[in-house]
């Protein structure tokens, strides 16, 4: 298997609408499999042809409580019902994800990589991902289903945010610690009904100071 480079924004091919296959020979079955190479290093759930490169109506997928990839061929969405709201992101868009509306059920078709016909039936996130590559296949982006700026999410931030909100504090332990020559650190988050939220601990060599401290001295 090769890993493939996975186009990113504004990778003008990503905005370009795939071309039919005419024939699933070898040279596509490669392709196939080297993208569902590149989605699992990439820990994806999907990943679609022009992501990589390839102007190409071919998508894999596989959901996280799958055992083996889906080899799309040529998919096309026949029929959808219902919308959800929902989170997304893509391996084409690093670094951010997004609040957009998503069908809750889909039918496709397709062929699979032996050519053989495929009928599908979509739901949940099967169904959003589906949805989500054949997008792929007409260059559309999930960012062009937001509604406005403020549902798309830059995720550097957003743990920017998280971390600031970290600090850590020494925690004296009935004399406990003071025997052993050691001392308890806290790193301590968000403040949830007056109380603290604890995310880590850590036991750590107390200083000469700290344990005069400690010893009252």
């Amino acid at each position: 298997m090769t890993l493939l480079d996975i186009r990113t924004v504004p990778d003008p091919i990503l905005r370009r609408k795939s071309r039919k296959i005419r024939e699933v020979d070898d040279a596509i079955r490669e392709l196939a499999h080297n993208m569902v190479a590149t989605m699992h290093e990439a820990h994806g759930v999907g990943l679609a042809a022009p992501q990589v490169g390839e102007l190409k109506r071919l998508i894999v997928l596989q959901l996280p409580d799958e055992e083996d990839a889906r080899i799309l061929v040529n998919p096309e969405i026949t029929r959808r019902d219902g919308e959800r709201e929902v989170e997304e992101g893509c391996l084409s868009v690093p670094g951010f994800m997004g609040t957009i509306m998503r069908s809750e059920r889909v039918k496709a078709r397709a062929v699979d990589e032996w050519g053989a016909k495929l009928r599908l039936t979509a739901e949940q996130i099967f169904a959003q991902a589906l949805e989500h590559e054949v997008d792929h296949l007409d260059g559309i982006l999930y960012l062009d289903h937001l509604k406005s700026h403020e549902d798309l999410i830059d995720l550097s931030k957003l743990e920017e945010e998280e971390h600031q909100h970290d600090f850590e504090v020494e925690v004296e332990d009935e004399g406990l610690m003071e025997s052993r020559g050691e001392k308890r650190v806290l790193t301590v988050g968000d403040m949830k009904d007056g109380v603290a939220e604890v995310k880590d601990e850590k036991i750590v060599e107390a200083t000469e100071q700290d344990l005069e401290e400690m010893s009252g001295g």
